[in-house]
């Protein structure tokens, strides 16, 4: 396991019980969408790797036979298996994995799910790779993750932004890179949707240490009208509020 990997276990670990109630994470449109992009069939089988608190996972074990639940952290699983108790779903087995060496066969999957965990990922074009390979021919690889748009200045901002608020954040890619990515995985992309969400900054300041805290302050406060306008920042009667990327991408593997 990776530096990267660790600190991600670390941060995690300790915040992992504000992820079950995450308003982002168990957005219904969102895990609406994803189960749709992954045409889910009774029969099928189904991985959703850096499960977290489980919010993927459960979404689709009602449309499927069984689902896994990959995460690299026992306090996120935790909170994961008592959400599935409480949901009295019972077709979902959570296990602690890195998606960087996945410990299945190939051809193992008919549904891979990936959801808000990629831009963490040491090494993405090795966790694309592998999750490609466990999916079956005609499987499916959704993927649903924090983006970037085509503007080198919101690009590099906001990753920054990003690492000052949790250090094991590694890079939020383009739509296009996400395509060149799953392409370079042998996938078919069909499907690449962009969207975006209306956050408070608080999103990126709550549970930061100080020094952090105040550098992602200074630098909003810093931006220039035109950046402002870039970076989709504003303030109304209840703060400050920053335009947040996200990109949800649907690949297929090539059937024999």
């Amino acid at each position: 396991m990776t530096a990267t990997e660790e600190d991600a276990r670390r941060i995690f670990g300790r915040r992992a019980a504000s992820y079950t109630t995450s308003a982002t994470h168990s957005d219904p449109l969102v895990l609406a969408r994803v189960v749709e992009l992954a045409e889910c069939a009774e029969s099928a089988r189904a991985l959703d790797v850096g499960t977290g608190t489980g919010h993927t996972a459960l979404a689709l074990a009602p449309h499927v036979a069984l689902v896994v639940g990959l995460d690299l952290t026992p306090e996120m699983l935790a909170q994961a298996a008592e959400l599935r108790r409480r949901q009295g779903i019972v077709n979902v087995a959570f296990e602690i994995g890195d998606v960087h060496d996945l410990a299945f066969p190939d051809d193992g999957f008919d549904i891979v799910t990936c959801r808000r965990a990629a831009h963490h990922f040491s090494d993405v074009r090795r966790a694309v790779a592998e999750m490609a390979r466990v999916l079956k021919p005609g499987g499916r690889l959704v993927v649903d993750d924090r983006s970037v748009p085509d503007d080198d200045f919101v690009d590099a901002t906001m990753n920054h932004l990003d690492k000052l608020h949790d250090p094991s954040h590694v890079r939020e890619y383009r739509a296009g890179e996400w395509r060149e990515m799953l392409e370079g995985a042998g996938l078919l992309v069909d499907v690449v949707e962009p969207y975006r969400q209306r956050r408070p900054l608080s999103s990126l300041t709550d549970d930061v240490p100080a020094a952090d805290r105040d550098e992602i302050e200074r630098i909003i406060g810093g931006l220039t009208l035109e950046q402002r306008d870039a970076a989709g920042v504003d303030e109304d009667s209840t703060g400050l509020h920053t335009d947040h990327w996200y990109v949800l991408a649907r690949a297929r593997r090539f059937s024999s």
